[in-house]
């Protein structure tokens, strides 16, 4: 799959977003090594807490069906802002070594990496137990 494919599909999925507090509609399509795509979008809560963002929710519904290795997601917002920190914690988990395209709906993207967008992020390597299962 291409990453135009991948922006595509996030686009679909941005809308489905529900976010009625906000109005800051998020896509995210997640590509597993698998081959096949994960989508999310964001999901608001009145209570704002509760609420979760794409990303992780493409990551989560990925690792709820038994994928655990990603290659690239492709995250769409209106204005193409990077993911949140806790996305990135969430991501960097799996595969720090990700693409992230991030795309604004007028079809301008960039590509980086989850390592560089979190810096010495805390992974499993860091717990004296590590195994990440």
């Amino acid at each position: 799959m291409t990453h135009d494919e991948l922006i595509a599909r996030a686009v679909a999925t941005r809308e489905r977003a529900y976010a009625p507090y906000s109005n800051f509609k998020v896509g995210a399509a997640l590509l597993g090594k698998s081959g096949r795509v994960y989508t999310g979008c964001n999901v608001e809560n009145a209570a704002y807490g509760p609420s979760m963002c794409a990303e992780r929710t493409a990551v989560f519904k990925a690792v709820s069906e038994g994928e655990r290795e990603f290659e690239a997601i492709a995250v769409v917002t209106e204005n193409g802002v990077s993911p949140c920190g806790t996305c990135r914690q969430v991501m960097i988990e799996f595969a720090p070594e990700m693409t992230v395209i991030i795309a604004d709906t007028q079809g301008n993207a960039r590509r980086t990496m989850v390592r560089d967008l979190l810096p010495d992020g805390f992974t499993p390597d860091h717990l004296p137990h590590a195994g990440g299962q």
